[in-house]
């Protein structure tokens, strides 16, 4: 068998080669991501043709059946598996690592034969019905993930597809985006919150936000402020200018047992909002601070502020990290400045995070808004990629549903048309 393989940073370089060696006729035999590069196994479509012909009757046939050993499996490279893909010791008896290497030569066939047919499929679907591809290409133009942008594609019903297929993936995102109806979660009902999240993102100047919102509503004497981020030139200084400036008084604390004691002397305050050291999605610090909050004898709520110009694969590691015991909800913050922020909401209906605010400024407190759903789709498909090195090309459509098939189980959308975008 003369199966060639192509490696490259992108699918459309793939691609590329594959056609410049083998020819457009060249049948693709699986596609997959091995050490961040794309890599395709393919097959001229003659030697297609050649390994369907008929075997002459008189051929001789091994008398005991061997397996291939696997070749520079370091790399990725596939085993072959000759005479039935069956492994036999001398004595005709199977071993415990044949048999393991059998089955999961099976599993990597059945994983290349899965891919091949869902490209083919998509292919198929995208003659016969232009309208999802279409579709499909507005979702990924806006940063939803491939995963969720397939697996509602594939549900759109046909009469919807022929009048307002879009419409309905709207309505769709919108009735799986959770936001809170109005402030009084957290204006009216108060409580301990904690916003916390990585470097950068805005929680600092989000808390003063809130805090100007909450003094408006309810007085400086209702509400507290507390920093923990010891850490940062300037970061107490921030929060206390903001403090002084709405006539409210900032407690530092370090750790835990000081946390605990600033929780106690504030406990008839009407609202506390504590801001957090930035510490990386990666750092272990983060474990720490989740476990502080979550030790104390106050119910602090978690508001995780999440970055809405980062990638999804980085918002994805961001709340796996932030996650703890569960978060109260979700602050976007910078949507002023995100190109794109379709992977900020595919992650919040993926995590099932409800939306408190979204923030979109400098400004205090002007640049802090209720979240509202519609208008966040709405704003999303405005927003769209329009560099033609980050679109997808017709032919690379396939390709990217049928590795997009797998991620698709990650969501649990509710498919029913309840919210109409008009």
């Amino acid at each position: 068998m003369n199966v060639r393989k192509f490696s490259a940073n992108t699918s459309r370089e793939a691609i590329r080669m594959l056609r410049d060696t083998l020819g457009s006729d060249a049948v693709i035999l699986s596609n997959r991501i091995v050490n961040g590069r794309v890599e395709i196994l393919a097959m001229a479509d003659e030697a297609i043709s050649s390994i369907s012909s008929p075997v002459s009757v008189d051929a001789p046939v091994p008398a005991t059946p061997k397996f291939a050993p696997r070749a520079n499996s370091d790399s990725g490279a596939d085993a072959t598996l000759l005479n039935d893909s069956v492994a036999y010791k001398n004595d005709g008896n199977f071993s415990v690592s044949d048999m393991s290497d059998v089955m999961s030569e099976i599993r990597s066939m059945r994983g290349m034969l899965e891919s091949q047919l869902a490209e083919l499929s998509w292919a198929n679907t995208q003659k016969r019905q232009p309208q999802k591809a279409e579709i499909l290409r507005e979702m990924l133009a806006t940063g939803f993930s491939a995963s969720l942008s397939r697996y509602l594609v594939d549900k759109v019903p046909e009469g919807e597809l022929a009048s307002n297929g879009m419409g309905w993936i709207k309505s769709i995102l919108a009735n799986n985006l959770a936001t809170i109806t109005n402030e009084s979660e957290i204006l009216e009902k108060g409580g301990i919150y904690a916003l916390v999240g990585p470097t950068g993102v805005g929680k600092t100047t989000t808390t003063a936000k809130l805090a100007a919102r909450c003094v408006m509503r309810h007085g400086p004497a209702n509400l507290a402020l507390i920093t923990t981020d010891a850490y940062r030139i300037g970061g107490y200084e921030q929060l206390r200018i903001y403090g002084k400036i709405l006539g409210v008084m900032v407690h530092s604390v370090k750790d835990e047992a000081e946390l605990r004691i600033a929780l106690s002397e504030l406990k008839n305050k009407h609202t506390v909002l504590i801001d957090t050291v930035g510490v990386g999605q990666r750092d272990k610090m983060v474990t720490e601070q989740v476990a502080m909050l979550s030790g104390c004898d106050g119910n602090v709520k978690r508001l995780l502020c999440l970055n809405s110009t980062s990638t999804g694969e980085t918002l994805s590691e961001v709340v796996r990290a932030y996650q703890g015991n569960g978060l109260a909800g979700c602050i976007l913050t910078k949507l002023d400045e995100a190109a794109t922020i379709g992977g900020v909401l595919d992650i919040a209906i993926r995590q099932k995070l409800s939306i408190y605010y979204v923030a979109s400024g400098q400004r205090v407190p002007e640049d802090l808004h209720l979240a509202n759903k519609l208008y966040l789709i709405d704003r999303a498909f405005k927003l769209k990629r329009e560099t033609a090195a980050f679109k997808f090309l017709d032919d690379e459509l396939p390709m990217l549903m049928a590795n997009a098939g797998l991620g698709s189980r990650n969501y649990s959308i509710d498919s029913r048309k309840e919210v109409s975008l008009g």
